[in-house]
Parts: structure tokens; sequence; C-alpha cells
């Protein structure tokens, strides 16, 4: 009781707000940031769809290494067959038409221009409040990923779910350098400065307290608006959690939990997952995180090639939805891209395309990158100790409830990191 109490006691350290300007040139003096929401479209021209179709028409295809499957990357032979599908089948004006379902708005923060998608429910049950949720992707992702959830979240009652389950109204922006939102033209952009961007995109909504929700990247922007505002996130959910643990104990526990997992915590599973400790974590981890070092430091460089090429940026998109999905499909030619012949498979494609290359077609931005060297070396570590890898955390045990009956998991044995 004693120590539970003096942990109850511990302060949250929280990250100050600040201010940013990302925009081209120096901040204006005089003059308030125009902060009207605007109306925004998805379009695409013919004159853009034959400059792609020309590009993909004079692509250049080094040849893979007998057998080496994915081992190396995207295998070029596989690619081809992307490329033609790409090419002959796949139908822009029908995927544009996807894009626009819901309404889309733009608005300028901090210099830059804010792409965001507003749902609200059609329909709310007598006397039920409507939650908001800002939700935040990741890379390589975009707003695009959130349009399966979005009808479960606004509309649960429609889609066979609980008439006592909380309705949401749903934001979705587009993390600024992604998608259409526009990229910052000033150094030092960073998850922090993002987490204070939607916050003031919040505010501007009309959003005192809200709920989030992030994965990959934007489990680390959510993460960092908590800290900044704990006040105003009345619930965070993360689907991939960025954990802190370093020192003497934790070199311990590794040393130790191969030979004796109980005595240091691990069960069965974890053992599994863990060991060989060198195989499944350094050696892994060195192999395939070359992309976030280079994105992270030199991603101008990377982008020159990848914005030039479509054909070069669908390789470098798509092998990451191989080698994320299973790490046995590296030793597939199709890189396990067609081991299951579906529907969701196809969208996967039209996913990736539609949310990383649409917008080199139409605006020619740079490569959608993580936010910068300052995010991917954030000083902000969201948490100390374990956290499962699927978790809710809310201001109050009665709020722990709140998403729950929309899937949105929490854990009994999860840590509360907001005050009451």
């Amino acid at each position: 009781m004693l120590v539970y109490w003096m942990r109850s006691r511990q302060k949250i350290k929280t990250i100050e707000i600040g201010d940013g300007w990302w925009g081209s040139g120096e901040r204006p003096l005089k003059g308030k940031e125009d902060e009207s929401i605007r109306p925004f479209k998805i379009e695409t021209s013919d004159k853009e769809i034959e400059d792609l179709h020309q590009r993909l028409e004079q692509a250049h295809y080094a040849p893979h290494l007998e057998g080496a499957a994915f081992h190396y990357g995207f295998n070029s032979s596989y690619l081809q067959k992307v490329v033609a599908y790409w090419r002959n089948q796949f139908d822009w004006r029908k995927q544009v038409e996807v894009l626009n379902k819901y309404a889309h708005f733009q608005t300028t923060i901090e210099g830059i221009d804010i792409h965001f998608i507003h749902v609200k429910p059609s329909y709310v049950p007598h006397g039920r409040a409507v939650q908001p949720l800002l939700m935040v992707h990741g890379w390589p992702g975009s707003f695009y990923e959130f349009y399966k959830i979005i009808p479960l979240l606004t509309e649960p009652a429609r889609h066979s779910l609980n008439e006592g389950d909380v309705v949401f109204e749903v934001i979705c922006p587009s993390i600024p350098g992604y998608g259409f939102s526009e990229a910052p033209h000033q150094k030092g952009f960073d998850a922090i400065a993002t987490a204070r961007v939607f916050h003031k995109l919040m505010n501007r909504l009309g959003f005192k307290e809200y709920y989030l929700q992030g994965g990959d990247w934007g489990s680390r922007i959510t993460t960092n608006m908590a800290q900044m505002l704990p006040q105003s996130v009345k619930g965070l959910h993360l689907n991939l959690v960025f954990i802190s643990r370093q020192g003497l104990r934790r070199m311990i526990s590794v040393m130790l939990g191969a030979y004796v997992p109980w005595l240091v915590g691990l069960t069965r599973e974890d053992v599994q997952r863990m060991y060989p400790f060198i195989q499944k974590n350094i050696y892994e981890l060195l192999r395939e995180s070359g992309y976030l070092h280079i994105q992270a430091t030199k991603p101008d460089t990377a982008g020159c090639g990848l914005n030039d090429s479509p054909v070069g940026l669908a390789a470098y998109i798509l092998e990451k939805f191989s080698t994320w999905t299973d790490k046995s499909f590296l030793h597939k030619d199709d890189g396990g891209l067609e081991s299951t012949p579906s529907v969701l498979q196809a969208q996967k494609y039209q996913l990736n395309f539609l949310s990383s290359i649409i917008s080199f077609c139409s605006n020619r931005s740079k490569l959608k990158y993580a936010p910068s060297v300052e995010g991917y070396l954030n000083p902000y570590p969201p948490f100390k100790g374990f956290l499962p890898p699927h978790h809710a955390i809310f201001a109050s045990k009665k709020l722990q409830a709140t998403l729950l009956p929309v899937g949105l998991s929490s854990s009994s044995n999860g840590i509360e990191l907001l005050s009451p």
C-alpha cells in the first residue's frame, strides 16, 4: 500500500506545448494566421495519369539474384507483374471516388496546410453524447487506412453493434509531409511539433476534450499529445507502444530470461519471441531498419529518386507490406503478397498506391518520410515499463469501458497515464 501511495503521488511529466512556424520564409510579424476550415476535394487529371503511365512503361528493371526471393528487397521479376497491374488494370477514377467518400478539409496551422477528414454520425440515439476521436496514421500509411473502421465508430447500431455503444465523430488528419498535408519548409519538425499542430486542429474544430488513437508514428504523436495537454485527452488508444527500458536491470533480465524466465517475469511466449536474443532482436533490427535510418537522417537523398520514379516508390513501399506482414515471406518470390488471394489483398495494393503515390502524380511533394530526425530521436519516451502490444489508457476506470464496445481493446494489467 505504501509503494502504491508513493507511486500515485508521482507527478506526470508533461511536455511544454511551445509554438512553431513551418511555412515558407520568415514568420509574418503582423497579422493573424488564417484559421478558416476549407473544403478539399481529391482530384486527378488525364495529364497526370498519362504522365504516370509513361513512367511505368519506360521503367528499367535490374535482374534479381537467382533464389534470392525477397531476401534483398523487392523481387524485380515480381515487380514487373505489379507494375503491369498498375498500368493496365488499376482504375484511378474509381479510387478517387472512394477517397472522396468522406468530407475532406484543409486548414493552415503554423504556416502549413493541414489536410484531414471529418466524419460525423448521421444518427445519434436520444440522450447520447457524441465523442470526438482523433485517429493518426503512420508510415507507410495515410488517413485512408481508417476508412473501414470509421462506419463502426460513427454508426455502431447500423453495423450490428450494441445500440448502447459509444458514438464517435472521427477526425483523421494527414501528418505534415504525408498525403495532402503540406510538408514543413523549415528544419526541426518532429513528432512533438506534430502533436502541437494536431492539438491546435482539434481546438480549431471546437473540441476541448477528445480521445486519441495512434499506430506507428501516430502512436508516438498521440502519446506526445497526451503528455502535452493531459487535461484535454480523455483517452489514448495505441496499437504500437514505444517502451524505454534500459540499464543494469534490463541487461540482467535479458541474460537470465533464457534460462530462468520465471525469475524475471517472462512467460513461455515471451521466451519464444525473444530468444535467441541476438538473432531475434539485434540481427533482425539491423536487417529491417535501414529504411528508418536513411529516412530519419537523409530523407532528401532518398526522396530525389523515389519522387522521380513511381516504380521505385512502389517497390519501396510494397516491400514493407511483405516483410512486416510475415517474416517467412522473405522466402517467397512474390513476397507473400498473393498468399491470400482475396479482395483484402487487392485493397492492400490500392491503399499503398493511393496513399503514397497519388500525391506523386498530383503535387510531386517530397518523399513521405517519418517526421525527421528529431522525431526519430524523440527525447520524451512515452512510457517506462511494460504495456501489452494493443492497449488503451484512460483518465479514469469508468472511461476504460468507453471504447471497448466498438472493439478498441484495453487490458487489465495496464497503467493509467492521465490524471482523473
